[in-house]
């Protein structure tokens, strides 16, 4: 575990307020917020209109759309977003991965080495975060039943793949950072288009868990004569924002003369609310 007392950076990031969702619902018509909340939290749209559906008693809607959701985010930061933040070209118009991604580390050492698919972005951001920057430690992956408790867990994509060979040959020699959280959006990406992503799922105490483009989003309601009166939902902005959790312990791994990266550093954890940072080498 990192020693959070010894932030080698002295960074922090401050998230933005958060909207008042229980006025915002309470006492409204189901539909009614069954159409709202997806306006107000666009991001993640597919999932979230499905986890609010499940919670309030609703029909699903469409099954394949959330695979299909993810699959765009996904593709999205690896040949677009995150490739323009690193000086690279685009790849718009091209096969994300370039063909099967690597499933054994001598193959992902050699797809590194290459200009494959996304081989020079995973260069990159090797280049700009070297083994132990940036990263964090191990801590509980969260489930249906910690879902709601917002303390230090990992809620993200890479808890999806843990197991896999390429994330433990990248976490054995890098850490849980940048370049072990690039490589768990492309095996996400591969799950995605393959279909074979978790279950949405309702627990029996009425939460709703379903598998996002960052982790699992959840939402649980109290709904009485067909009116919500309570709603909570947490995102896995939430954990990995939470005091001591990813993020936290990704900048305080961040060494001073790093500082300049730390907005990059910010872009690759991905939390879906606008983050300031604030501290700092300079600061």
């Amino acid at each position: 575990m990192l020693d959070l007392d010894r932030n080698v950076s002295g960074l922090r990031a401050v998230p933005a307020p958060p909207l008042p969702l229980a006025r915002l619902v309470e006492g409204r018509e189901v539909e009614a917020v069954a159409e709202l909340l997806p306006r107000l939290f666009n991001l993640c749209r597919v999932a979230q209109t499905l986890g609010l559906r499940m919670a309030l008693g609703l029909e699903r809607g469409e099954s394949g759309a959330l695979a299909a959701e993810i699959a765009r985010e996904h593709a999205l930061k690896l040949s677009v977003v995150w490739p323009v933040r690193l000086g690279l070209p685009a790849q718009v118009g091209r096969e994300v991965l370039g063909g099967d991604f690597p499933g054994d580390a001598d193959g992902f050492a050699r797809y590194m080495r290459g200009d494959v698919g996304i081989g020079p972005l995973l260069r990159a951001v090797a280049g700009r975060f070297g083994p132990g920057e940036g990263v964090c430690g191990v801590m509980p992956v969260v489930t249906p039943e910690s879902i709601f408790t917002l303390s230090a867990q990992e809620n993200s994509i890479a808890a999806r793949h843990l197991v896999h060979p390429v994330m433990r040959h990248v976490e054995a020699h890098y850490g849980r950072g940048p370049l072990w959280r690039a490589v768990a959006r492309a095996l996400d990406l591969q799950a995605a288009l393959r279909g074979d992503l978790p279950m949405p799922q309702l627990t029996p105490d009425g939460v709703a868990v379903v598998p996002a483009a960052r982790g699992l989003y959840a939402v649980r309601a109290e709904v009485r004569a067909g009116r919500v009166w309570h709603l909570e939902r947490v995102t896995p902005t939430d954990h990995l924002m939470a005091c001591g959790g990813p993020l936290a312990q990704a900048l305080a791994s961040l060494p001073r003369a790093k500082h300049a990266e730390a907005g990059l550093l910010v872009d690759l954890l991905d939390p879906c609310s606008p983050v300031t940072l604030e501290g700092g080498a300079d600061a």
